[in-house]
């Protein structure tokens, strides 16, 4: 009963009016308040916690305005009322964009508090799997853009609002090879990286492309609503596929790039002999250097 009225969004009949969204503003706040506390209140009491960049807080709190900017603005408004594209643009907030963010932002030691426990760690190790974790998120993925699936969620606001849990969720364990800090739940090498995302980026353009090339609106809710801008269903279809596709691939191929460049500087540090600098990088790089 109490998710559904949080997903009601408190605004005026105009889709540019700013709609308050009390789910999104709530689970934002608790997260932000918590993270402060933990860097702050929490980080003294552990004794091996290493320091807090100012660049980790930058891109933790930037993966909160990306989870802010999906779920309660009016980007949530447009998706969730006019349009497959807008709805297209909140799940690549929700799952390519903030989760990332997220995990990076966060630093080693309080990782090491949530997961480093001895009952937490043997099931995190498992979710963080590279195939479990990439079978999880893409079969979410699938599942959530089916049509019954998609209908359903835009017409039931706690359904709608399970879905977006589930997708961040599982997104976070997708990321979570790329970008671990942990030791104990390690990253996949960079070659391992590269296929990793490669083989990532061809779910979405399979998906996309269904979408993209479809004659008629694959769903019904979109193609009953009401239109904005003289935009037909199928031309609204076609831009979210090729939002799907286009902008979730660069995302995807950046990471590769990135993988790609630490591997053969990884490969040049070990051809000339590591140098401290570089050990101290990779530290900085953790979090596990202290102020």
């Amino acid at each position: 009963m109490v998710l559904p009225l949080l997903h009601i969004g408190v605004g005026g009949p105009n889709w540019l009016d700013w709609a308050l969204h009390p789910d999104a503003l709530l689970l934002t706040l608790v997260l932000g308040w918590a993270y402060y506390y933990a860097i702050t209140e929490l980080r003294p009491k552990i004794s091996d916690a290493g320091r807090v960049s100012r660049r980790q807080v930058i891109t933790f709190y930037l993966g909160l305005l990306a989870l802010y900017a999906a779920g309660g603005t009016p980007i949530h408004d447009l998706g969730e009322e006019y349009l497959l594209s807008a709805h297209m643009v909140q799940h690549l907030l929700f799952t390519l964009v903030a989760p990332p963010l997220l995990i990076a932002g966060t630093p080693t030691w309080l990782w090491q508090a949530i997961l480093g426990g001895p009952k937490v760690l043997p099931l995190a190790r498992r979710l963080t799997n590279p195939l479990l974790a990439f079978s999880l998120f893409n079969a979410a993925t699938l599942l959530t853009h089916l049509p019954s699936v998609v209908d359903l969620a835009l017409r039931v606001g706690a359904f709608h609002f399970f879905v977006h849990v589930v997708l961040v969720a599982t997104a976070m364990l997708m990321w979570w090879p790329i970008l671990s800090p942990l030791p104990q739940l390690p990253r996949l090498s960079p070659p391992l990286q590269m296929g990793y995302l490669f083989v990532q980026s061809l779910l979405p353009a399979v998906i996309a492309a269904f979408i993209t090339f479809a004659d008629s609106a694959v769903y019904e809710f979109y193609a009953e609503a009401p239109r904005l801008w003289d935009i037909s269903p199928v031309h609204d279809q076609q831009v979210a596929g090729l939002i799907m596709k286009i902008a979730g691939s660069l995302i995807l191929w950046s990471f590769i790039a990135v993988a790609f460049f630490k591997w053969y500087e990884r490969e040049e540090t070990e051809a000339r002999g590591l140098r401290w600098e570089d050990v101290a990088g990779e530290l900085e790089e953790l979090g596990l250097t202290r102020r």
